[in-house]
């Protein structure tokens, strides 16, 4: 195995710490090469770095490790007794500091904007400490959702910001023309926030946080001003010159179209797509090279006209349909999408579907209404909840066995698929079945992996995966077998626990002062010496001779 894909496999250990205390929230990310790993000792010389509470850890202090065979790291002090120390903290990895960059990165944003800014870590419903983010500024606030334990509220005190691991189903992108998505990008020993704009049918654009804006409608980034100017279809302004004024050259003011153009296409604007038709049609003096990528753009920009055209006649049709057929389900659901897609430019004919649909819609009992709305959201629901299961099952099939740190995804995953109702695929509902048996055999005790330090269990082979003397273990099954496992199979540590279990049963207990009869005083067994000081200093140094000669105390 090269050592690049040594590195890249070797997720086990901390790579996130805070710097000067355990409340601290300033975040702080060791690299991963030797290299690097020496230049950032030299620049936190005279710095501390701990298991931030703020990350879920336990508070202790963390020392830096140094390799060159595998992934550098962050590692506990060990306990006085010499074992590995054990901490609870579940995420490790690059990304589990994410919530406090995005409230430093948040908070030099507003601040250079004249903003002052409360950041809260909440937790909703138990939800873990970094899932949820909430900042609140001014009268606004914004709630980044960094996993999708928490769902979205779309319409509550929070505009959401979702990591692109968060379901958004197509009705609600619809509804809402956009939604914003955030994700962090390691740079050096830093992650860098990365701000998203998601519409219906669209990818994801992403801006850095310095091209955000906050506006009456809340986050803004170029694509929303983009998607709402194409909502709202103003009219183009136009430039009143009070004096004549030179223009840009004819090939100058074509490439300046087909740049709109493409723009148009992006944001999927029919009317500003046929606007820039228009324009381009009416463009003359051009070169005969501009000409022809003129052409080209024009023709493209027809063939996706004709598509957006015939969808439009589909759409229209099935909503008809719906009316007729009095699906109000179907109906509320078209409407919609309808209002979303193709609520400018339209003909009598289409107005005419609208209208009887909404009269329609409008005419049911309000008992109706809310029956309608409570099945839509539980639709939503399960489709989000089977969403939940796809990712989080693609994140299992990185393990072949049930540990105590898989508890939260687990947990998770048994939720999602019961909520997903019939959306689940036979692959995926088996897969569910196997880790709801495994998580049926009861809650996992704390992992061997934290009782056994690596210097003893990598001088053992392992009955698992056959990984022998000196070698990591790697999965023995699943999609990732043969490659490095985060931690060793249990098969390999638990012969190191039972010798450990059975030398501590084979030591007798220490002597107690009060097993002795004392040679000053004569008190026998657990009757105290006669001294007002406490025990005969003869009696305490008998205790501890007889527990240096490791002699049985005796069973009263």
């Amino acid at each position: 195995m090269k050592g690049g894909e040594f590195l890249r496999d070797d997720r086990r250990q901390i790579q996130t710490a805070v710097l000067g205390s355990a409340d601290s929230d300033e975040p702080l990310m060791l690299p991963l090469e030797a290299i690097e790993v020496d230049a950032f000792r030299r620049i936190h010389e005279h710095d501390t770095f701990w298991c931030g509470l703020l990350l879920g850890g336990c508070g202790g202090q963390l020392t830096t490790k140094l390799y060159t065979d595998r992934a550098c790291h962050f590692a506990h002090h060990p306990d006085p007794d010499g074992r590995p120390h054990a901490c609870r903290r579940r995420a490790r990895g690059v990304n589990s500091a994410d919530h406090l960059y995005v409230k430093s990165a948040a908070a030099a944003w507003l601040r250079d904007r004249g903003e002052q800014a409360r950041f809260d870590f909440t937790q909703p419903d138990g939800a873990p400490v970094g899932s949820v983010v909430d900042i609140r500024f001014k009268n606004r606030g914004l709630r980044v959702h960094l996993d999708e334990t928490v769902p979205p509220v779309w319409d509550g005190e929070y505009e959401p910001v979702l990591a692109v691991s968060v379901p958004v189903d197509g009705a609600t992108l619809a509804h809402r023309w956009y939604v914003h998505r955030i994700r962090l990008d390691s740079e050096g020993t830093t992650r860098q926030v990365r701000i998203g704009t998601e519409a219906f049918a669209r990818e994801i654009e992403w801006y850095g946080l310095g091209q955000c804006e906050v506006t009456e409608r809340g986050l803004s980034t170029p694509a929303v001003e983009r998607i709402v100017q194409s909502r709202t279809t103003p009219p183009p302004t136009r430039w009143s010159p009070s004096r004549p004024r030179k223009g840009p050259d004819a090939d100058a003011r074509a490439r300046g179209l087909m740049r709109r153009l493409a723009d148009a296409l992006k944001v999927d604007s029919v009317i500003m797509v046929r606007r820039v038709c228009r324009e381009i049609a009416e463009l003359t003096g051009v070169s005969e090279e501009v000409h022809r990528e003129l052409a080209t753009a024009v023709e493209e920009a027809q063939r996706w006209l004709d598509e957006q055209a015939e969808a439009r006649h589909d759409l229209f049709a099935r909503l008809d349909q719906a009316a007729t057929e009095e699906d109000a389900k179907q109906v509320r659901d078209l409407l919609i999408l309808v209002n979303a897609t193709a609520a400018a430019d339209r003909t009598e004919a289409e107005d005419a579907i609208v209208e009887k649909a909404t009269e329609f819609f409008a005419g049911l009992a309000h008992a109706a209404h809310e029956q309608i709305e409570a099945e839509a959201a539980a639709e939503r629901a399960a489709g989000e909840a089977a969403a939940r299961v796809r990712s989080t099952l693609k994140s299992l099939r990185r393990h072949d066995a049930y540990t105590y740190d898989l508890r939260p995804q687990v947990e998770i995953l048994l939720r999602s698929a019961a909520a997903s109702g019939d959306r689940l695929t036979a692959r995926q509902a088996a897969e569910v079945d196997v880790w709801k048996k495994r998580a049926a055999d009861g809650v996992p005790p704390r992992p061997l992996y934290k009782q056994v330090a690596r210097r003893y269990w990598i001088q053992r082979s392992c009955p698992r995966c056959q990984a022998g003397k000196g070698k990591d273990c790697v999965f023995a099954e699943g999609t990732n077998a043969g490659t490095v496992r985060e931690f060793p199979h249990d098969e390999r540590l638990q012969p190191i626990v039972d010798e450990r279990k059975a030398r501590e049963k084979a030591i007798p207990r220490p002597w107690r002062v009060y097993d002795i009869t004392c040679p000053d005083c004569g008190r026998g067994y657990n009757a105290p010496c006669k001294s007002p000081s406490g025990p005969h200093r003869s009696r305490v140094e008998l205790a501890k001779e007889y527990t240096r000669l490791r002699k049985p105390p005796p069973k009263r």
